[in-house]
């Protein structure tokens, strides 16, 4: 069994207790429910370069503990200050050492749309996700079927918040309505063993229509990794690791972005 079907049965089992806890009814008498989501596609019509969502990931799977003084508050404060478009926070505590009052905790001064990151496979998940704090949620089209993807993406619409459709490979595209999800990321790192290629944004990102937002997710390290993506219609990346493992976060997040900008 690969390590995303691990994932998929420890979350099955953790959605299950999480709908013997809850109703639709108490996600939506919690603190973030109500209120109004932030937009981050509207970012990425105003932003003049590659926009960047900055990941908080303590640990994963591959690489193991990636920061040792993880602090999510103090990295969020970090990602607000220095204006990234988004903040994606990893949610999951089996593989990924997360946990959802991060989530939480981080929406109560936002300056910038939450991306929750985790493995949502069921409506509960979602409202789940409204409640508490996030303006995105990412649905992985690998981990789901079509008809998973339609019925999870419409939830999200009832709840209020957007959805980052994660893709791999081209096997994919037939799970997808361009009309329902306009914003894709395009995940570079391989799902079943981990590997990290860049081309498959350049293969996939070919593929999608005209008027699709992209996100280009995992392995961008380098100047070049950004101007690659540049040249091939990509609209946002998703850096994690790379600032995760800096002694200073803040410096290598400026430096990125001097990276993202358009030549005038």
């Amino acid at each position: 069994m690969n390590i995303l079907n691990q994932i998929l049965e420890a979350k099955k089992i953790e959605v299950s207790g999480l709908r013997k806890k809850f109703t639709f009814n108490s996600f939506r008498e919690m603190e973030f429910f109500e209120k109004k989501s932030l937009c981050f596609t509207e970012s990425l019509r105003k932003n003049g370069s590659i926009s960047i969502i900055a990941e908080i990931k303590k640990a994963s799977p591959s690489k193991g503990l990636i920061r040792e003084d993880f602090n999510h508050k103090k990295i969020a404060d970090i990602y607000f200050k220095e204006e990234v478009q988004a903040v994606s926070v990893l949610t999951d505590s089996n593989f990924f050492q997360g946990k959802l009052k991060f989530l939480s905790e981080i929406a109560k001064d936002k300056q910038a749309p939450l991306l929750r990151k985790d493995f949502i496979i069921d409506e509960y998940q979602v409202f789940e996700s409204k409640a508490h704090g996030a303006d995105i949620i990412l649905l992985i089209a690998e981990a789901l079927t079509k008809n998973q993807i339609n019925e999870l993406s419409y939830a999200a619409a009832e709840a209020g918040v957007e959805v980052l459709l994660e893709m791999h490979s081209k096997d994919q595209l037939d799970k997808i309505d361009f009309r329902l999800n306009n914003l894709i990321g395009i995940n570079n790192r391989n799902l079943e063993d981990f590997s990290v290629d860049l081309e498959t944004t350049a293969g996939l990102s070919a593929k999608l229509p005209e008027e699709i937002f992209i996100v280009s997710e995992s392995g961008i390290k380098t100047k070049d990794d950004v101007k690659f993506l540049k040249e091939n219609r990509t609209d946002a990346i998703l850096v994690g690791e790379y600032l995760m493992k800096a002694k200073d976060i803040s410096s290598k997040l400026i430096e990125l972005k001097e990276w993202c900008r358009f030549e005038s």
